[in-house]
């Protein structure tokens, strides 16, 4: 089984964003040397703690800082852009680095409305469906319409569609698409999800049988409770989100509880409850569980640690613990 990376360019307390932008290079070019298959990035808006928001350009900064591992979108807010913008800011990436470029989509506008209205997103009804299928036509080999992408035209950049909700994974079923369900923030719909997307799925030129990805936070130490500590900087950073304060990624903390909640908390692991956390081994069972419960064909793990040197070991874990897993498989 494939394993790959889903890296939010999460910016620490205490940090810049060129630093922030640093470690990303960093961390990619160790998980390319650990047998990770992509390296994602997603679009965010006016959020200090994430600095992947102009995320091609970011994606072009990796796959130049890498040399063989795919690297891609997980994803585009496709509400924010012109369909024949992305494909031609993609069909650039895909030329500029072939074979390596990957466009996950989403119909989520990556913000709230005032970032909509910064943005210039005009809501007159969703038409996400008829620019996911103008997009894939302007990556093709000839574009039905008047207009034509370059670069882009030809290219047939891998289209992904990711999701939350069962809209995604009724349009990836039908498209023909490979599907990531967003299981790592939003996972109450994943099972439904699952089902409705192989249930329903056509192939297509590009997939002859389903391929689901399935997203999962992944938070690993020497020990437990290294790990435990790890992961309350992501429990601290979701709490923010939820309460209207997002923020840089928080330092961890002794006791989480005392600095959210124990009501916030809960509701916080409910969210994030596609997780692994803990040492080699316990992460070893616990995404064995998952694997065997929900069946992808391919797992994203990400991890939002506050120290640079940690989060590269808790990636370095994960990757013993997957090809275990695989080879267990």
């Amino acid at each position: 089984m494939q394993y790959s990376i889903l890296d939010l360019a999460s910016v620490p307390e205490g940090s810049t964003t060129a630093q922030a932008l640093a470690a990303s290079v960093t961390l990619a070019q160790r998980a390319e040397q650990l047998g990770y298959h992509r390296y994602w990035l997603a679009e965010h808006h006016n959020m200090a703690g994430i600095a992947s928001a102009a995320t091609s350009v970011l994606i072009g900064h990796i796959a130049g800082a890498t040399k063989t591992m795919r690297v891609g979108a997980g994803g585009i807010m496709l509400p924010n852009h012109a369909p024949l913008a992305i494909a031609e800011q993609f069909g650039t990436l895909a030329t500029l680095y072939p074979n390596r470029i990957d466009l996950g989509l989403g119909r989520a506008p990556g913000g709230d409305g005032h970032v909509m209205r910064a943005m210039r997103v005009e809501r007159r009804g969703d038409t996400f469906p008829q620019d996911v299928m103008e997009l894939i036509d302007y990556l093709g080999d000839d574009a039905s319409g008047p207009v034509q992408a370059h670069p882009g035209q030809g290219t047939h950049v891998p289209v992904w569609m990711l999701g939350s909700s069962l809209f995604g994974a009724q349009l990836a079923a039908h498209l023909g698409l490979p599907y990531a369900f967003a299981s790592h923030f939003a996972p109450d719909a994943l099972e439904d999800a699952i089902a409705t997307y192989r249930g329903n799925f056509r192939p297509s030129d590009s997939l002859a049988k389903p391929y689901f990805m399935l997203a999962a936070n992944v938070i690993a130490a020497d020990t437990d409770a290294e790990a435990q500590r790890l992961r309350t900087s992501v429990q601290q950073a979701f709490a923010n989100l939820r309460s209207g304060k997002p923020g840089k990624l928080p330092a961890p903390v002794d006791d989480i509880d005392g600095m959210i909640g124990a009501g916030m908390r809960a509701a916080v692991d409910h969210a994030l409850r596609i997780t692994a956390v803990g040492s080699p081994d316990t992460v070893q069972r616990q995404m064995s569980d998952l694997i065997t419960r929900y069946q992808p064909d391919e797992v994203i793990l990400t991890g939002q640690i506050h120290n640079t040197a940690a989060r590269i070991r808790s990636f370095e874990i994960a990757a013993e613990v997957m090809q275990g897993t695989s080879l267990a498989a």
